[in-house]
C-alpha cells in the first residue's frame, strides 16, 4: 500500500520515484524541487516504451506503466519541442528527430519558413500507484528557433531561445534557465497540487 487517507490529507509510505533516464532531466529536477517532495530516481528507459500521440496522453501512459514496475507513486515527464510553422511538429518526437539529423537539420526544416517560433512543451504526470488515475501538470516556453549557440551537452537547448532572451536555454546560466524554462512551469504546478492535496510522507521514507 502507498498511500492511505489520514484526515484531509493522504499518507504516502513510499517516496516518489522519478523515472528517467537523463541525468541531466534528473539534475534539472533536483533543482527545482529541492526537498519539496521527497522522491528517488530510478532509470527504466528499457523497460518503458516509446509511446506515440498527444503530449499529455504520452505522460499518463508512461506513469500507468512505470507505476506497475515501482508498484508505488511515480513521476514522469514528457518533453516536446514544437515548430509552430510545422503544427507542433517534431513535439513529443524531438529526441529522435535530434538523434537523426542534429541541430543543423532541425534548423533545416524550417529553412523554407519564415516563422521561426516554437515552444518547449512539458508534461509531468504523477500517480500514487498502479490502480490510481495518472495526474498531468503541463507547462510551455515560448521561443523562436535558432542556429546552435552554447555548450552541446542538453539535447536541443542550444537552438532554443525563450522569448525575452538574447540567450539560448545553453547560454543561460541554470539558475536563470530554471525560472522560466517548460520543465520549472510544469514543477510549480506540481508542487501546488502536493502542497494542496496535503499528502504527508512517513518519517521512513528515504529519499
Amino acid at each position: 500500500m502507498a498511500a492511505a487517507r489520514a484526515g484531509t490529507g493522504i499518507l504516502v509510505s513510499r517516496p516518489v520515484t522519478f523515472v528517467t533516464g537523463n541525468a541531466k532531466k534528473l539534475e534539472e529536477v533536483k533543482a527545482i524541487l529541492g526537498q519539496s517532495i521527497p522522491f528517488q530516481s530510478l532509470k527504466l528507459d528499457c523497460i518503458l516504451p516509446e509511446l506515440q500521440g498527444e503530449p499529455e496522453d504520452i505522460s499518463k501512459e508512461k506513469a500507468r506503466l512505470a507505476a506497475l514496475q515501482v508498484n508505488g507513486p511515480v513521476l514522469v515527464e514528457d518533453t516536446c519541442l514544437c515548430f509552430n510553422a510545422l503544427k507542433g511538429l517534431p513535439g513529443p518526437y524531438i529526441k529522435w528527430f535530434l538523434q537523426k539529423i542534429g541541430h543543423e537539420g532541425l534548423n533545416n526544416l524550417l529553412m523554407a519558413y519564415e516563422d521561426k517560433s516554437a515552444y518547449a512543451l512539458c508534461a509531468f504526470s504523477f500517480t500514487l500507484g498502479p490502480d490510481a488515475e495518472p495526474l498531468t501538470f503541463v507547462g510551455k516556453t515560448l521561443g523562436k528557433i535558432v542556429p546552435p549557440r552554447g555548450p552541446n551537452d542538453f539535447g536541443w537547448d542550444p537552438i532554443f531561445e525563450p522569448n525575452g532572451y538574447d540567450q539560448t536555454y545553453a547560454e543561460m546560466p541554470k539558475e536563470e534557465k530554471n525560472k522560466i524554462s517548460h520543465r520549472s512551469k510544469a514543477l510549480a504546478l506540481v508542487k501546488s497540487h502536493f502542497a494542496a492535496t496535503g499528502y504527508t510522507f512517513l518519517t521512513d521514507c528515504a529519499s
